[in-house]
């Protein structure tokens, strides 16, 4: 895979690279567990997203319970102390199949995609919980960093701007993604280097994916709307920062 040409558009997406502090910060080993951590939720979360986008624009009754049903034993584990489930067979029951038909291009568009991401999502998640394992690296529940919250309090609050807005954030929440992985990739063992590297291609569609989802919704130019949630998101970036996450800014010591 020729990795710089993955990552040329994704870097020319986004207004600002991972600051070097985090980078420095990230690579110390005594901060891996907590980085581990947070990756593995963010995973999880970035698939609720996903998930609660189709439930609320085009799922019906029946698929919005599927929907629960392929998430509930993940939020369960992650959130509510639940039991740790065989998340590998949990896996193999997640398809468009129970999914309904929309006469709608970018619903069908919408679904396609967002359920092609949760099934990546998950997936990744229950890598990074085996990596946990065999590391014998405790999951223990973290705050979530600022950065979603920070980026998605700047949508705009009636439809169907408020879902283009929501569609923005999400590819510039899985282009920093992308290029963090890209980031930290270097400094880590074999094992890990090669873990992160293989989640790039991925992380890079998904963020074409939202950013073409919300272009066909909008019917107009949206340049001007991602840029501006392009600022937002290097603030975040760039800024001091007191938690240590995965998407975090500068670290604040």
């Amino acid at each position: 895979m020729n990795y710089q040409q993955l990552l040329s558009p994704v870097k020319q997406f986004l207004h600002c690279p991972t600051p070097d502090a985090w980078t420095e910060k990230a690579r110390q080993p005594e901060n891996l567990p907590l980085l581990l951590t947070d990756h593995m939720v963010c995973e999880l979360k970035a698939a609720q997203t996903a998930m609660l986008l189709i439930r609320k624009y085009v799922a019906d009754k029946e698929s919005s319970q599927a929907l629960l049903a392929w998430l509930q034993p993940y939020e369960a584990f992650t959130f509510r102390d639940g039991d740790e489930p065989d998340f590998l067979s949990i896996h193999k029951g997640i398809g468009k199949s129970v999914m309904p038909k929309t006469q709608s291009p970018w619903g069908q568009q919408l679904i396609d995609s967002m359920v092609l991401l949760i099934k990546e999502e998950l997936h990744h998640f229950w890598q990074v919980r085996e990596i946990m394992i065999a590391r014998n690296i405790p999951y223990v529940k973290i705050n979530a960093s600022r950065y979603a919250k920070g980026l998605l309090s700047e949508t705009r609050t009636h439809e169907p701007l408020m879902l283009v807005d929501k569609l923005i954030c999400g590819a510039y929440i899985e282009a920093r993604s992308c290029e963090r992985f890209a980031a930290l990739a270097p400094h880590l063992d074999d094992e890990l280097q090669r873990f992160y590297l293989s989640l790039l291609r991925s992380e890079a569609r998904h963020y074409q994916d939202y950013l073409s989802l919300a272009e066909q919704i909008a019917g107009n130019d949206i340049s001007e709307r991602i840029g501006f949630f392009g600022e937002v998101e290097a603030r975040l970036i760039q800024s001091r920062d007191e938690e240590f996450r995965f998407h975090s800014g500068v670290p604040a010591d």
